[in-house]
């Protein structure tokens, strides 16, 4: 495990929830949600390191996320924001990290990854040389090769061990 230069969030369901029934752009739904713990950790975190969000979401613009932060009140907390959209490829292929990792100007090692789906968080961020760490709230079982936090507030005590 290399120790970070820039840490990269996953969106939907690990900063902010994905509410069910919703459609369109998240900033444009009636109602949202930061996750739990999400802006406590964000603020102690982005003291320390860059954070940035990288979205699989295919009707949002970078510029539609911060719209959606910012009703919860995360947009000053994140850096950059890429979305799936605006690099030109899913987060299901290696390159969508890759290009992440050119734009901030980084190896791909020096990037940790946060978030919800262990196919394109976790599998597809190592695939391309990132960490990656799995938020699991289900305690669903963790494969080999995998770090798993059930909640976000565990991933600063992941960050200082």
């Amino acid at each position: 495990m290399t120790r970070p230069l820039h840490l990269l969030f996953d969106w939907g369901d690990t900063l902010m929830a994905d509410l069910p029934g919703q459609h369109g752009s998240m900033w444009c739904w009636p109602e949202v949600h930061a996750m739990p713990g999400a802006r406590e950790v964000l603020i102690v975190l982005a003291g320390r390191l860059p954070c940035h969000l990288a979205t699989n979401a295919a009707e949002s613009s970078s510029a539609d996320v911060r719209r959606a932060l910012a009703r919860v009140g995360l947009d000053g907390l994140i850096g950059r924001v890429f979305c799936r959209r605006e690099l030109g490829v899913a987060k299901s292929d290696p390159m969508f990290y890759r290009r992440i990792a050119a734009g901030l100007g980084v190896s791909p090692a020096e990037l940790w990854m946060i978030g919800d789906s262990l196919a394109n968080d976790v599998q597809t961020a190592q695939a391309a040389g990132l960490y990656a760490v799995w938020l699991n709230p289900a305690g669903l079982p963790v494969p080999a090769g995998v770090t798993a936090i059930a909640a976000l507030p565990e991933l600063i005590g992941l960050l200082q061990g």
